[in-house]
């Protein structure tokens, strides 16, 4: 992937990055295998649902691991489906994604900085 141009400091202010947990995954309506997940942030944001193609991870593997997750985009229409979050994620080996998960346990809801 190219490098992207330059941007100022308040792009990045203006996202609300978070931590959630999975608590449950569900097979999404979607052209593509993707799961639907739902995220618990805890406090003031609650449970919300992403769609994302985590699929090499099975739903044993997903639920209960903490992720990283945009939770102030507008949501999005996947086919069917409603995703309310962006779970971040990065390209892994043969092009699956791997989510983005703090190293430790930490407070549901924290926001990244």
């Amino acid at each position: 992937m190219p490098i992207k141009p330059t941007a100022d400091f308040s792009h990045f202010d203006a996202l609300d990055i978070r931590v959630g947990r999975i608590v449950k995954v569900e097979e999404a309506q979607t052209k593509k295998p993707t799961w639907r997940m739902t995220i618990d942030f805890g406090g003031d944001i609650g449970t919300k649902v992403s769609c994302g193609a985590y699929r090499h991870y099975t739903k044993e593997d997903l639920i209960g691991r903490q992720v990283l997750a945009v939770v102030n985009f507008a949501p999005r229409k996947m086919g069917p489906e409603i995703s309310e979050v962006l779970t971040l994620g990065v390209p892994g080996e043969q092009g699956a994604t791997i989510y983005v998960t703090p190293q430790q346990e930490v407070e549901l809801g924290a926001a990244l900085f």
